[in-house]
């Protein structure tokens, strides 16, 4: 298992004309380059970021090692562009699934990259921020621990998104003070993303969505078109698969038809070391040429 622990600058390769800039700080603007983020008004923003190996995987699904660290190989890199995007977000989004694959984690920018932490509060200020994002967990069946750092440490702002059967188990435990529990009105199955945004939209009035996971939340994201970017770092190992394994890709629960898949537009690409750093543009859905 490679440690990839040094924080240099990424190398842009390829960086398509975008939305306007973002003033971050100089440090940041070093490692990462220039970058362009969508500062919506009306309409939320959601974007994505996952890292895969060459061959596709997301998670080994092994316990204690079935999160990104080990896909990307401890990537010093990888965790400095998570943490940007964090800085960025108004609101990250997870799944039960990824919550119980980390149940100490923060998502927090200095959660992933705390040697960066002083950078990223400071990016969060000049953008009239709260200090943290929203950190919104997603559980159709609400069996969530509400003692985990994320709802009772008090240093994040919690939203747990759920049914109405969820919302009658969380309330048998005591609700810390950071947290809400927003209830999808007759919703008695899967958890839609398109209700996930509008209970966001009902607690925070940020406009930047960031989904961190898992693969069947962004499944449903990819399936109902509300996906506007996805960052993807693929990592220069291959890890395979056998049958039964478990091991998952960043999109699960959702297949997509001949013809009907789901088409982003290249629009950039960075290079850390032998890590590709790549970001798609999904709101065209613009569908490939016949040759």
């Amino acid at each position: 298992m490679r440690d990839h622990g040094t924080l240099s600058p990424l190398q842009t390769l390829f960086a398509a004309k975008q939305a306007r800039a973002i003033k971050i700080t100089p440090h940041l603007a070093r490692l990462y380059g220039k970058f362009h983020m969508p500062i919506p008004r009306s309409r939320q923003h959601v974007f994505a970021n996952f890292v895969s190996t060459l061959d596709g995987v997301v998670s080994l699904q092994i316990p204690r090692h079935s999160g990104g660290s080990d896909i990307s190989g401890f990537s010093a890199q990888d965790r400095m562009v998570m943490g940007l995007l964090r800085a960025i977000a108004d609101v990250v989004v997870v799944g039960a699934g990824t919550l119980a694959a980390d149940p100490n984690h923060l998502w927090t920018p200095d959660g992933i990259c705390p040697e960066l932490a002083v950078d990223y509060r400071a990016l969060r200020a000049h953008l009239r921020k709260p200090a943290t994002p929203l950190n919104a967990i997603v559980s159709g069946s609400g069996r969530l621990d509400l003692s985990l750092p994320v709802f009772s440490s008090g240093r994040v702002q919690a939203l747990v998104i759920t049914t109405t059967v969820g919302a009658k188990q969380l309330r048998q435990q005591k609700l810390p003070p950071s947290l809400k529990v927003q209830a999808i009105p007759r919703c008695r199955g899967a958890i839609t993303a398109r209700s996930i945004l509008k209970a966001i939209s009902d607690q925070n009035a940020g406009k930047l969505i960031l989904i961190e996971g898992g693969p069947r939340l962004l499944g449903n994201f990819y399936a109902e078109r509300l996906l506007d970017e996805q960052y993807l770092t693929v990592a220069p190992q291959v890890v395979g698969r056998d049958d039964g394994d478990g091991r998952l890709g960043f999109v699960m629960g959702t297949a997509f038809p001949p013809g009907r898949g789901r088409w982003g537009t290249l629009s950039e690409v960075r290079r850390g070391a032998s890590q590709l750093f790549l970001r798609y543009n999904f709101r065209l859905n613009r569908l490939p040429r016949a040759y």
